[in-house]
C-alpha cells in the first residue's frame, strides 16, 4: 500500500515541485525595511522558488500551531470531563453500596390485596 502510494501520490508531486523550482529561478530581492524600497537597510537575493516554498512552510507552521493550540483545549476539555463524569460515577457507586447496607436482610412483605 505504501510502495502504490508512494508512486501514484509522491513521484508526481516530486516531479511537479522540482519543474516549479526549475521555471522560477529567477533571483528577487526580499525586503524586510518598509521604509526605504531603493536602499533597504535588511534585504537578501534568493531565487523565487525559495520565497515561495517558505512562505508555504511557514502558512503550514503557523496553521499547525493554530490547530494544535484549539486541540490542546478540547484535549484539555475532554480530560476533564472525563474526571468529573468518574468522580459522579464513585459517587454514585458510593451511594448504591450505602442504599445497600441500609437494606434489612428478610424481604419485606407486601399488604395483601
Amino acid at each position: 500500500m505504501r510502495r502504490l502510494l508512494f508512486w501514484i501520490v509522491l513521484v508526481p508531486l516530486a516531479t511537479l515541485i522540482i519543474l516549479f523550482a526549475v521555471a522560477n529561478r529567477t533571483t528577487v530581492v526580499v525586503s524586510f525595511d518598509p521604509f526605504s524600497s531603493q536602499a533597504p537597510a535588511a534585504a537578501l537575493s534568493l531565487p523565487l522558488f525559495i520565497v515561495i516554498f517558505a512562505a508555504m512552510i511557514i502558512g503550514v507552521v503557523i496553521g499547525g500551531l493554530a490547530s494544535f493550540a484549539r486541540q490542546f483545549r478540547l484535549w484539555r476539555a475532554a480530560r476533564k470531563a472525563q474526571e468529573e463524569a468518574a468522580l459522579h460515577k464513585a459517587d454514585a457507586e458510593a451511594e448504591r453500596r450505602t442504599r445497600e447496607a441500609m437494606q434489612p436482610d428478610f424481604p419485606s412483605l407486601s399488604a395483601p390485596r
